[in-house]
């Protein structure tokens, strides 16, 4: 079948990206990558489980997805005031080649018999710290290379990569890691990060943001520049906090989701040790915990909008609380078939929360001062998981994966029973008149 065959497959909506022959080069390549990080999600874990010392698996767990996320909080933080003024496809290709380079060299390491717990969490933690630098160079080249009429169509074939690569990677890396180790899938995924370095090295000199041949920056060069979105910019993140403290509903919503991505972290953390040392399972049955998991927040996330009709608030306070109901039932030593139906519920819960978050700060916000607010909002949230998760391995070792999973999901129903009263009694304040 031809290209052009091909093409015509495709809904009418996407056929004019396909003319662009830049983002014909980097969507694969993309989407390489996000199959990569999603066999990751399951590699990660095994093999932190495979090379952890006796008695030690939890903490060597916990400080192995930690690594995997935190390094990149702290470099979106750290970095701005050097990283922001770069072009997108520099910092595309940047953050690329340290993830393929650095995660690659976890299966050479582990071949050659020297892959101690110390290396391991430092490859990962190094792997990651301009990780969520690239991926706001991702999206800021692809507003590059497109026209911006075509910008919304290719977001969202972006997007749904990323969805598909937490229902198909998981699965893939529990059905492989049965035949290789999952040093190897770590590898794989270095693999896919090297091809998109070299896709990104491929484009158009404005468009992977190099500089001329006189060494001066041209048109192209500047909106670029213009045009990449800095993960976290600084000062916006300042400001925003100072609006943020004469906004008590938007600080609430801030709260409540820092919590909730906090309390999520254990949980992570604990469902590779509850597959086997609970269950005596493999990573197949890991990988089809997070499949299913991500098939239901894909199936959440696009219920997203016929939310919309319900009040926001009380709908999210349920999803928090839905989630956590859903993990209880691993505590009383449910059987596996009965969790990931539970786990599967869980994700179609969860799915929503984010956009509805959202959606809560911007009808919340005044038009002029969301960008300042969003800002503020993720420097806040870009701590949360990160920490839960290194604290899962701590809670691991003391209590046992099983009970870390029930307590986590205990934990936030009562934060899901906290923010409603708190909101209770903030409405009652501002409907009860001011003495006289």
């Amino acid at each position: 079948m031809t290209p052009v065959q091909t093409t015509r497959l495709l809904p009418r909506t996407y056929r004019p990206l396909f003319a662009h022959a830049d983002f014909r080069r980097l969507l694969p390549a993309l989407a390489a990558s996000d199959l990569g990080d999603g066999m990751s999600v399951v590699a990660v874990a095994w093999l932190a489980i495979e090379i952890a010392p006796p008695g030690r698996s939890g903490l060597l767990l916990g400080a192995a997805l930690a690594a995997y996320a935190l390094p990149g909080a702290a470099g979106a933080l750290l970095f701005g005031r050097w990283l922001r003024r770069l072009p997108a496809g520099r910092l595309l290709a940047a953050d690329s080649r340290i993830r393929a380079v650095l995660l690659g060299c976890v299966p050479l390491a582990w071949a050659a018999g020297v892959l101690h717990p110390v290396l391991y969490v430092a490859l990962l933690a190094g792997s990651s710290v301009l990780h969520a630098w690239g991926n706001a160079g991702r999206y800021s080249l692809l507003a590059q290379i497109l026209p911006p009429g075509q910008r919304l169509a290719a977001n969202a074939l972006v997007s749904s990569s990323v969805s598909a690569s937490i229902v198909v990677g998981p699965a893939l890396a529990g059905f492989l890691a049965a035949v290789i180790s999952p040093a190897w899938l770590i590898g794989l995924d270095a693999l896919s990060f090297a091809v998109l370095a070299a896709q990104v090295g491929r484009l158009r000199g404005t468009a992977a943001g190099q500089d001329g041949k006189d060494g001066k920056e041209g048109t192209a060069g500047t909106a670029g520049k213009e045009a990449t979105a800095a993960p976290v910019d600084a000062d916006r993140s300042a400001a925003g906090l100072r609006l943020l403290r004469k906004q008590p509903e938007l600080l609430g919503v801030l709260a409540l989701t820092w919590f909730f991505n906090f309390l999520y972290g254990p949980a992570e953390v604990a469902l590779p040790l509850h597959v086997t040392d609970d269950l005596h399972a493999g990573a197949g049955l890991l990988g089809l915990y997070w499949t299913l998991f991500g098939a239901g927040a894909v199936l959440g996330g696009l219920a997203a909008g016929a939310l919309r009709r319900f009040p926001l608030w009380p709908v999210t306070l349920g999803i928090v609380a839905g989630w956590g109901l859903a993990l209880v039932p691993f505590g009383l030593g449910a059987p596996a078939a009965v969790t990931l139906a539970c786990f599967t519920l869980g994700g179609l819960i969860y799915g929503p929360f984010t956009a509805l978050s959202y959606t809560l700060f911007q009808e919340r916000t005044p038009a002029a001062s969301l960008t300042t607010v969003l800002a503020a909002r993720s420097a806040a949230l870009l701590t949360a998981g990160p920490v839960g998760t290194a604290l899962g391995g701590p809670l691991i070792a003391l209590l046992g994966p099983r009970q870390v999973l029930a307590a986590s999901g205990i934990a936030t129903v009562a934060l899901a029973v906290i923010g409603a009263a708190v909101r209770v009694l903030g409405l009652r304040r501002v409907r009860t008149p001011a003495p006289l």
